[in-house]
């Protein structure tokens, strides 16, 4: 089994960094080997070691990876040139995005370049502060203080200048691929660019989108989105989590009344319904709450009902190597309902056979009779 190790991470940015700050955040939720558990708030400090005025935007992930500590640090800078950064010889130089890792589970190590735990989290209030607004209780493995400890050796005026300057431009708490929360907490900015072109669209139709009902609409919007498209990052692999068993079960399994939403890539309009799913096992069955979240791995992008529907069978015949999988999806589209023809009783069925399915009769209909209503 794969083993999934804690890690923090610190991040700053002094050039254009109300953009690239979040884009980095988004980035490493986005990285399908990184969980991101938690984002702290975003503090200002003034640049260090540098004759560069523009000061930093300083902030700190606590994420679960199943990379080791060099494929993190690799990840990390394929991030960080993915934002625009350039690296140089001057550790001052002012940067897009900066992300370190300042802890890796409990390990210690000093090569090749990587540093952990990194020494700076004790001298510096820029790195200290946030960590401790994410993980105040986490044990230096180096010193035995908690993070929550350092920060409290920092000089004071230097803390409290820190902490007066919080700005909270990413929300506290974010989880998985996707926001936890998806109204509006306090004052949160969720996704400045987004956020703006949702701004951007309510005043070209016509709206005041700083009236009461639309004041936090684009925040809305964005985090909605991200909810809804989560498809896009998170892999098969996520979703399956190893659970496939041996069993030697040879007939037929079927789950229907699976529900599903999606979005139509031609509008962007919704489309939903039900989706059944069936598949002749070969040694080895899927646990039941699998299946479900497959269709909804795929549901959540933008889609059209017939690509959707390959793409379960697809997935299925991947993981498990069945005999045969049946996939049989029926879906209203908003599309069609709300607009164009606007014919609100009309429905699309679309079906996917493999294996055994597609070349059987008798076991074809064999599950169209089970999923009847």
């Amino acid at each position: 089994m794969t083993e999934h190790i804690d890690a923090l991470l610190t991040l700053g940015s002094n050039i254009e960094p109300e953009r690239h700050m979040p884009a980095a955040v988004r980035a490493l939720r986005r990285s399908p080997r990184i969980v991101v558990q938690r984002v702290s708030p975003l503090y200002w400090t003034p640049p260090v070691g540098t004759g560069d005025d523009r000061p930093f935007l300083n902030g700190a992930a606590r994420i679960t990876t199943t990379m080791g500590i060099r494929e993190l640090r690799d990840e990390l800078r394929r991030i960080e040139e993915a934002c625009g950064r350039v690296r140089s010889d001057d550790k001052y130089a002012p940067r897009t995005i900066d992300i370190d890792i300042a802890y890796y589970g409990d390990l210690v190590l000093d090569e090749g370049g990587i540093t952990v735990p990194d020494p700076g989290v004790a001298e510096h209030a820029h790195l200290a502060v946030p960590l401790a607004d994410i993980a105040p209780e986490w044990v230096d493995p180096k010193n035995g203080l908690t993070i929550r400890d350092l920060v409290l050796k920092l000089p004071a005026v230097e803390r409290e200048f820190h902490i007066m300057t919080a700005q909270p431009l990413i929300p506290l708490e974010t989880g998985g691929r996707y926001a936890v929360e998806l109204e509006a907490v306090g004052d949160e900015v969720y996704s400045p660019r987004y956020e703006s072109l949702v701004r951007s669209m309510l005043l070209e139709i016509g709206e005041d989108p700083d009236r009461e009902g639309l004041a936090r609409t684009p925040l809305r919007v964005a985090k909605a989105m991200d909810f809804l498209t989560s498809g896009y990052t998170t892999t098969l692999e996520e979703v399956v989590n190893e659970a496939i068993f041996e069993e030697a079960f040879e007939e037929m399994v079927v789950v229907k009344d699976i529900e599903f939403y999606s979005m139509c890539e031609h509008h962007m309009l919704p489309f939903f319904g039900r989706a059944a799913v069936g598949y002749l096992p070969d040694g080895k069955i899927i646990g039941l709450s699998k299946i479900a979240r497959i269709v909804d791995l795929f549901a959540r992008r933008l889609q059209v009902q017939e690509r959707l529907t390959n793409q379960i069978a697809d997935a299925l015949v991947d993981v498990l190597g069945p005999h045969g999988v049946a996939v049989v999806m029926e879906g209203s589209h908003f599309c069609m309902m709300m607009r164009g023809v606007q014919k609100q009783s009309s429905s699309m069925v679309t079906s996917a056979m493999r294996g055994t399915f597609n070349e059987n009769a008798r076991s074809r209909s064999e599950f169209m009779e089970h999923i009847k209503d």
